[in-house]
């Protein structure tokens, strides 16, 4: 686990592709925390088990309601990362959509029309660069539904890659939270986190990338 940032009320951590962002079987990131800081931390938000990248853990209960309203407010920024299929005729923009989370299927559905436990969900996207049929975006989350990148990006053709649940092809997923902006609960800085995929492995290695 790769600390990026650590006080007495927060820790910004890297979760890895494969743990799960709350407590459960292992490995998952409350276990790892624990294992660090010798207690359990408070979770304020999550990432899907196959997503990697910047998670943030609150360290008490007066930095973790701090940090959940900043997230109901819309002031906590989170950027990804993304391999899509296909190539985009539009370069960048917004995708807002009325998202169905089927619990069963454990699957998000992009519909037509608001009903019963129906969201609307918010993103930007901006393609990076384009090989081989494959698409790097930078995505703005603006909504924090479950699925909501990969379901959003199928529903338009383009699914992401290695995500086999949403039509993308075989592999690992790639999508990577690659950056937090929020305040910090207690002394009001403003931090900003970042840390990217390792673009010497497939597919993020189709694409030359760099963040400068």
């Amino acid at each position: 686990m790769t600390v990026l940032y650590e006080d007495d009320a927060l820790i910004v951590c890297v979760k890895p592709a494969g743990a799960l962002s709350e407590k459960s079987e292992k490995p998952n990131m409350i276990s790892m925390i624990a294992s660090h800081t010798g207690a359990e931390p408070y979770p304020v938000h999550r990432l899907d088990r196959e997503t990697g990248g910047v998670m943030v853990y609150a360290k008490t209960k007066q930095a973790a309601a701090a940090l959940s309203e900043q997230i109901r407010q819309g002031s906590f920024e989170k950027r990804y990362l993304a391999v899509a299929q296909g190539v985009f005729e539009e370069k960048s923009g917004e995708m807002t959509d009325l998202l169905f989370r089927d619990k069963l299927k454990n699957k998000t559905f992009v519909v037509d029309r608001e009903r019963a436990g129906v969201k609307t969900a918010k993103l930007e996207y901006a393609v990076l660069d384009e090989k081989n049929g494959f698409s790097l975006a930078e995505i703005l989350l603006h909504t924090g539904r479950t699925h909501q990148i990969r379901a959003q990006f199928s529903s338009r053709k383009h699914p992401l890659y290695g995500d086999r649940k949403y039509g993308g092809c075989s592999g690992d997923l790639a999508l990577f939270a690659y950056s937090l902006e929020f305040t910090h609960p207690l002394s009001g800085e403003k931090l900003k986190l970042e840390y990217l995929p390792d673009f010497s492995i497939p597919p993020w290695n189709i694409f030359e990338y760099n963040k400068d």
